[in-house]
């Protein structure tokens, strides 16, 4: 009878750090799996928030007086969500310095010669011999440069270091960018108002 009782309590004491070891091999892939999804949203986030930035910014730029300096700074600001300097929430990739803001002509080029204020460009657009100084449209990009090329696409950095170059053995995200999302409109007042 006495060896029946010693299996019965031999097991309890071999199991003791089982539990442990146990999780450890649930909780790396849990873990993994759970960081991997934030990344993930947080790249999905970025896309899609990217758009809005550049219609939100597109949309105040065009009635906006062009050579107001703190009315565009406010304007790139305002795109990012800040009222002061800053990144985009949740988004460090994206910040008012990156939303280039774009003046075009007809041509669909930056103008020669830019307009000296708003109704400088009402009379560049009546004149035919000042034709590539009217401003027809406003382009708006996140870019890296001051231009909306795919060569200036800004890259996503990974707020986990498991998914940065930092860690040798981690998976490189960084190899992603986010899309420029160029938003071009007509331009329209331009801060432009007429004597009255």
């Amino acid at each position: 009878m006495q060896s029946s009782n010693r299996a019965k309590t031999q097991p309890k004491c071999a199991q003791r750090g089982l539990a442990a070891v146990e999780f450890a091999f649930v909780a790396i892939p849990f873990f993994l799996l759970l960081f991997g999804t934030i990344e993930f949203a947080r790249l999905l986030y970025l896309w899609s928030t990217a758009q809005e930035v550049t219609r939100n910014a597109a949309r105040q730029v065009v009635v906006t007086d062009f050579t107001n300096t703190a009315a565009i700074t406010a304007i790139k600001r305002a795109a990012v969500f800040r009222v002061t300097a800053g990144a985009l929430p949740a988004g460090a990739e994206i910040t008012d310095t990156r939303v280039v803001i774009r003046y075009l002509n007809a041509a669909g080029t930056v103008p020669t010669s830019m307009p000296l204020d708003p109704g400088d460009n009402v009379s560049a657009c009546q004149d035919a011999a000042r034709v590539n100084s009217c401003i027809r449209s406003v382009e708006v990009c996140l870019s890296t440069g001051t231009t909306c090329t795919a060569g200036n696409l800004i890259s996503f950095v990974p707020m986990i270091s498991l998914f940065s170059t930092d860690n040798s053995n981690s998976t490189d995200l960084t190899g992603l960018r986010i899309p420029l999302s160029t938003v071009r409109m007509p331009a329209e007042s331009l801060g432009f108002q007429p004597d009255l």
